[in-house]
């Protein structure tokens, strides 16, 4: 583990639960569940590879190959679903987006089946999401979009919408469900090292028109942030069980261009070299937005419940990573 929560604690619950998680092996996933056994919880994974898991987290969790090997007599406390393939790569053919999908809603339905059939059902579902369940935010508004702003009829927009839906569908059974609408995640694994490519190389500059606006958060504060969410849900269980989402982005909101540069500052390299957005078009088809187009996402319900960012400004974040 390199990244910097492997060396920072983290208090979910001061009791000890059992934890389900699924997504387990992948950037997120790995830190999570150090954090989580360095809390001392139980942690049973949800994997496609068991041996991996094993070997990845040296015999500690309980990994598992498919929710048909949970009995309806398990006791699960919380579960958090971070499962979802790589969303940028392949182009968005038909049988892509019945992937990704798959990756998502069909493995959350496949929890929350599992969810309806046992005996003791958990207390709590963390669900993964993404900020592009907003959309596209139009070049030049500024606007800050908070919890309550709706999604678009395009591909991305649907697929996270279908995600929280499927994960919504837990409360039915008493279960209190929370999606958590992730921004771009910063650490040393993850999507900033290919960011930082050109940059290092000194190549950096802005991406198309560089004015798209960029939300992020440092995975510091995302584990936080789950830990914060995790023990302000049990708070709440009196009031019986409830649907809610968070937005998980720092309160900085910077454009593309402006990533780029306090980049190149922090690696002490030049930021001039503009890279046209019509390639990335021609390649990616709508993907393409994913780069190209942004929304400028705020974390209001967060901020409002007290919740203090480690790293709130892009400078400092970046600063922890080299």
């Amino acid at each position: 583990m390199n990244d910097s929560v492997s060396r920072q604690p983290f208090v979910f619950d001061p009791i000890k639960r059992t934890v389900l998680l699924t997504g387990a092996t992948g950037f997120i996933g790995r830190m999570l569940v150090q954090a989580l056994l360095a809390d001392g919880h139980q942690v049973i994974v949800l994997t496609r590879d068991v041996d991996k898991a094993t070997r990845l987290f040296d015999a500690r969790v309980r990994p598992i190959g498919a929710m048909a090997a949970m009995a309806v007599d398990e006791q699960v406390d919380i579960v958090i679903n971070l499962a979802g393939s790589r969303i940028l790569g392949q182009r968005w053919t038909a049988s892509r987006r019945q992937a990704l999908r798959a990756s998502r809603v069909k493995l959350t339905g496949g929890v929350v089946d599992w969810i309806e059939r046992a005996r003791h059902k958990p207390l709590l579902l963390l669900s993964a999401s993404a900020i592009g369940y907003y959309g596209i935010q139009p070049q030049g508004d500024s606007a800050q979009l908070d919890e309550t702003a709706p999604p678009q009829p395009i591909f991305m927009s649907d697929l996270c919408r279908e995600w929280e839906e499927a994960a919504g569908a837990a409360a039915q059974y008493g279960v209190q469900v929370e999606c958590m609408r992730f921004g771009l995640v910063l650490g040393r694994q993850g999507a900033l090292p290919m960011m930082l490519l050109p940059i290092r190389l000194g190549l950096g500059g802005r991406l198309g028109s560089g004015r798209q606006w960029l939300s992020w958060i440092h995975v510091d504060d995302l584990i936080a942030g789950i830990a914060h969410r995790w023990r302000h849900a049990l708070g709440q269980a009196s009031t019986g069980a409830h649907k809610g989402a968070s937005n998980f982005t720092a309160p900085e909101q910077v454009t593309q261009a402006a990533f780029s540069q306090v980049a190149a500052r922090v690696w002490h390299r030049p930021c001039f070299m503009p890279t046209p957005g019509w390639p990335m078009r021609l390649a990616l088809g709508e993907q393409a937005d994913l780069l190209l187009e942004g929304q400028r996402v705020a974390p209001v319900r967060l901020q409002r419940e007290g919740f203090v960012f480690r790293y709130p400004d892009l400078d400092g974040a970046l600063r922890s990573l080299r």
